[in-house]
């Protein structure tokens, strides 16, 4: 009888890859029920992981870590899909951890290496401005992806796969300068995202200084990755009535909570206020009306990561630092002002 695979087993059940994987690396983050399910089928069908198997003949394991800042956030799960493949491809096992918003990102990634004896880590989101001593010590080759280091960390001791996050956001912005807009609010994240979403800011006050408009600290509100935050963001910035006609969003989840608060109160978008989004998830197209956004390759991104990551464990290749291009998608929740 053939051996069945992951993929079979999780074919089975009904459920993902990467919730058969989690619940054979017995990870928290797995329903009961679920994870029952799953364990049953395991012994009904006599499953071996086969990674598990080789692995009892080694003293090594061959155990590649993935770290994900945030567990809300859908903008990872087709990056995760794409990376998970390869490296059931490879003959690896992938370990899926999901990290907090309150827990030190470095901290995590280190303790994630050290516990399961890591080939290698990709890093999805997260702060790690302050890793060169840490990394230099673990030598283990560690992939940081949709994450923006300062140019002071020696990038010899890590990967990066990468968008330009000003740039994306200034053409948004710019692009609701274009459209007539001059009241234009942002909801970002706080203070304490110090890479990605302080870089989206960045590109968001530069356009408006392009377009002649200052900058008003009162049409700035902070979310937190979750459609409830961006939802109370959106409800404080109608609160103080500004007359905004547009807000600039730095995530699509955080741009549907928005857009949301927007509807309840009876208020039409595009008709009365503008929303444009970050991220490109499909959750942004099938919202309605659908969200205008900035589109990441994830896919792309997520493939180019594992791939760095081999050439790294084979020792084909020293540390790459790749940059994606974006995409603006012009759909429907965007007016043109006269």
């Amino acid at each position: 009888m053939k051996q069945l695979s992951i993929k079979d087993i999780a074919k089975i059940a009904g459920v993902g890859v990467s919730t058969v994987s989690r619940v054979l690396n017995n990870h928290p983050d797995v329903k009961d029920e679920t994870r029952k399910k799953v364990l049953n089928i395991i012994e009904e069908y006599n499953y071996i992981p086969n990674n598990s198997a080789r692995n009892l003949k080694r003293s090594s394991s061959k155990n590649i870590g993935i770290l994900v800042k945030g567990i809300y956030n859908p903008f990872f799960s087709k990056m995760i899909k794409s990376i998970e493949e390869k490296i059931d491809e490879e003959g690896y096992s992938m370990i899926l951890h999901y990290n907090d918003n309150n827990s030190d990102d470095i901290e995590a990634a280190i303790e994630l290496i050290k516990e399961k004896k890591l080939k290698g880590l990709i890093c999805l989101g997260g702060d790690f401005d302050n890793i060169e001593e840490q990394f230099m010590q673990l030598k283990t080759p560690i992939v940081l992806t949709s994450i923006n280091i300062t140019e002071k960390v020696n990038k010899d001791v890590f990967s990066s796969v990468i968008i330009k996050n000003e740039e994306a956001a200034f053409e948004a912005v710019d692009f609701l300068c274009q459209l007539g807009h001059k009241k234009i609010g942002i909801i970002t994240t706080g203070e304490g995202d110090k890479n990605v979403g302080k870089l989206r800011f960045e590109g968001y006050k530069n356009a408006l200084d392009k377009n002649g408009i200052i900058f008003n600290d009162d049409f700035l509100e902070f979310g937190h990755y979750t459609f409830e935050s961006a939802f109370n963001a959106m409800n404080k910035l109608l609160d103080k009535d500004l007359g905004l006609t547009a807000v600039f969003v730095t995530s699509d989840i955080m741009a549907i909570g928005a857009s949301k608060a927007v509807l309840s109160r009876g208020l039409n978008i595009p008709d009365d206020i503008s929303v444009i989004g970050f991220d490109g998830i499909e959750y942004s197209e099938y919202f309605h009306p659908s969200l205008t956004t900035v589109k990441q390759p994830v896919e792309e991104m997520g493939q180019k990561s594992i791939e760095i990551l081999f050439d790294l464990i084979k020792n084909k290749n020293k540390h790459q630092h790749v940059i994606f291009e974006t995409e603006l998608l012009i759909r429907e929740s965007c007016k043109k002002l006269f």
